[in-house]
Protein backbone atom coordinates (compact mmCIF):
# COMPACT_ATOMS: atom_id res chain seq x y z
CA UNK A 1 0.00 0.00 0.00
CA UNK A 2 1.16 3.51 -0.72
CA UNK A 3 2.10 5.78 2.17
CA UNK A 4 -0.67 8.15 3.18
CA UNK A 5 -3.20 6.46 0.89
CA UNK A 6 -6.65 5.72 2.31
CA UNK A 7 -8.87 3.04 0.74
CA UNK A 8 -12.58 3.80 0.99
CA UNK A 9 -16.03 3.23 -0.52
CA UNK A 10 -16.66 5.63 -3.40
CA UNK A 11 -19.44 8.22 -3.69
CA UNK A 12 -21.48 8.95 -6.83
CA UNK A 13 -20.04 12.45 -7.07
CA UNK A 14 -16.45 11.15 -6.88
CA UNK A 15 -17.32 8.40 -9.35
CA UNK A 16 -18.57 10.98 -11.88
CA UNK A 17 -15.51 13.19 -11.32
CA UNK A 18 -13.20 10.25 -12.05
CA UNK A 19 -15.25 9.19 -15.09
CA UNK A 20 -15.08 12.74 -16.46
CA UNK A 21 -11.29 12.82 -15.91
CA UNK A 22 -11.04 9.73 -18.13
CA UNK A 23 -13.30 11.27 -20.80
CA UNK A 24 -16.17 8.89 -19.93
CA UNK A 25 -19.07 11.32 -19.95
CA UNK A 26 -22.77 10.69 -20.11
CA UNK A 27 -23.72 9.20 -16.73
CA UNK A 28 -26.12 11.10 -14.48
CA UNK A 29 -25.63 11.32 -10.71
CA UNK A 30 -28.64 9.00 -10.20
CA UNK A 31 -27.21 6.49 -12.69
CA UNK A 32 -23.82 6.64 -10.96
CA UNK A 33 -25.40 6.12 -7.51
CA UNK A 34 -27.45 3.14 -8.73
CA UNK A 35 -24.38 1.65 -10.45
CA UNK A 36 -22.39 1.86 -7.23
CA UNK A 37 -25.27 0.38 -5.19
CA UNK A 38 -25.47 -2.61 -7.57
CA UNK A 39 -21.73 -3.29 -7.44
CA UNK A 40 -20.35 -6.30 -5.61
CA UNK A 41 -17.33 -4.38 -4.33
CA UNK A 42 -16.05 -0.82 -4.72
CA UNK A 43 -12.61 0.43 -3.88
CA UNK A 44 -11.48 4.04 -4.03
CA UNK A 45 -8.09 5.54 -3.22
CA UNK A 46 -7.96 8.88 -1.45
CA UNK A 47 -5.01 11.09 -0.73
CA UNK A 48 -5.28 14.25 1.38
CA UNK A 49 -9.08 14.02 1.30
CA UNK A 50 -9.30 13.79 -2.50
CA UNK A 51 -10.46 10.67 -4.34
CA UNK A 52 -7.71 9.93 -6.86
CA UNK A 53 -8.63 6.48 -8.16
CA UNK A 54 -11.20 3.71 -8.05
CA UNK A 55 -12.28 0.36 -9.36
CA UNK A 56 -15.25 -1.88 -8.79
CA UNK A 57 -16.47 -5.43 -9.30
CA UNK A 58 -19.80 -6.40 -10.82
CA UNK A 59 -21.19 -9.81 -11.74
CA UNK A 60 -22.88 -12.68 -9.93
CA UNK A 61 -20.23 -12.98 -7.20
CA UNK A 62 -19.94 -16.76 -7.50
CA UNK A 63 -18.86 -17.67 -11.01
CA UNK A 64 -18.39 -14.43 -12.94
CA UNK A 65 -16.69 -11.27 -11.69
CA UNK A 66 -16.14 -8.25 -13.94
CA UNK A 67 -13.66 -5.49 -13.22
CA UNK A 68 -15.32 -2.20 -14.04
CA UNK A 69 -14.37 1.48 -14.04
CA UNK A 70 -10.71 1.31 -13.05
CA UNK A 71 -9.76 4.98 -13.16
CA UNK A 72 -6.81 6.91 -11.72
CA UNK A 73 -6.60 10.69 -12.05
CA UNK A 74 -3.95 11.61 -14.66
CA UNK A 75 -1.48 13.25 -12.21
CA UNK A 76 -1.43 10.01 -10.16
CA UNK A 77 -1.05 7.57 -13.06
CA UNK A 78 2.18 5.60 -13.33
CA UNK A 79 2.66 5.47 -9.54
CA UNK A 80 1.30 1.94 -8.96
CA UNK A 81 -2.14 3.04 -7.74
CA UNK A 82 -3.99 1.37 -10.63
CA UNK A 83 -2.06 -1.86 -10.08
CA UNK A 84 -2.85 -1.75 -6.36
CA UNK A 85 -6.55 -1.27 -7.17
CA UNK A 86 -6.45 -4.24 -9.56
CA UNK A 87 -4.66 -6.51 -7.09
CA UNK A 88 -7.17 -5.64 -4.35
CA UNK A 89 -10.13 -6.27 -6.69
CA UNK A 90 -8.71 -9.65 -7.76
CA UNK A 91 -7.99 -10.59 -4.14
CA UNK A 92 -11.55 -9.68 -3.13
CA UNK A 93 -13.00 -11.89 -5.89
CA UNK A 94 -10.76 -14.79 -4.91
CA UNK A 95 -11.42 -14.45 -1.18
CA UNK A 96 -15.19 -14.17 -1.64
CA UNK A 97 -15.70 -17.03 -4.09
CA UNK A 98 -16.78 -20.50 -3.09
CA UNK A 99 -13.84 -22.76 -2.10
CA UNK A 100 -12.97 -25.46 -4.62
CA UNK A 101 -14.58 -23.65 -7.56
CA UNK A 102 -13.28 -22.04 -10.73
CA UNK A 103 -14.15 -18.40 -11.40
CA UNK A 104 -13.81 -16.03 -14.33
CA UNK A 105 -12.62 -12.47 -13.79
CA UNK A 106 -13.22 -10.43 -16.91
CA UNK A 107 -12.94 -6.83 -18.05
CA UNK A 108 -13.20 -4.61 -21.09
CA UNK A 109 -10.02 -2.59 -21.54
CA UNK A 110 -9.95 0.99 -22.73
CA UNK A 111 -8.07 1.18 -26.02
CA UNK A 112 -4.32 1.24 -25.44
CA UNK A 113 -4.57 0.07 -21.81
CA UNK A 114 -4.28 -3.65 -22.65
CA UNK A 115 -0.59 -3.87 -21.59
CA UNK A 116 -1.53 -2.61 -18.10
CA UNK A 117 -4.11 -5.38 -17.68
CA UNK A 118 -1.75 -7.99 -19.13
CA UNK A 119 0.74 -7.08 -16.37
CA UNK A 120 -2.09 -7.84 -13.90
CA UNK A 121 -2.52 -11.35 -15.37
CA UNK A 122 -5.28 -10.83 -17.96
CA UNK A 123 -5.14 -12.19 -21.52
CA UNK A 124 -6.11 -10.16 -24.59
CA UNK A 125 -9.06 -11.34 -26.67
CA UNK A 126 -9.44 -12.48 -29.33
CA UNK A 127 -6.79 -15.16 -29.03
CA UNK A 128 -6.37 -18.77 -30.15
CA UNK A 129 -9.11 -20.02 -27.79
CA UNK A 130 -11.44 -17.06 -27.21
CA UNK A 131 -13.35 -14.66 -29.46
CA UNK A 132 -13.47 -10.89 -29.11
CA UNK A 133 -15.40 -9.17 -26.33
CA UNK A 134 -18.46 -7.33 -27.56
CA UNK A 135 -20.66 -4.48 -26.36
CA UNK A 136 -23.97 -2.83 -27.23
CA UNK A 137 -24.61 0.79 -26.31
CA UNK A 138 -28.18 2.09 -26.26
CA UNK A 139 -29.69 5.50 -25.51
CA UNK A 140 -32.77 5.02 -23.31
CA UNK A 141 -35.39 7.75 -23.95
Amino acid sequence: MHGGMIWIYNTARDFLMLRNSAGWNGATEMQAAKSLEASLFILAAQENGQTIGMGRLVGDGFNIWYVQDVIVLPPYQGKGIGKEIMMRLIAFAEQNSLPGTSITIGLMSAKGKEPFYEKCGFRVRPNEQKGAGMVMNRLIP
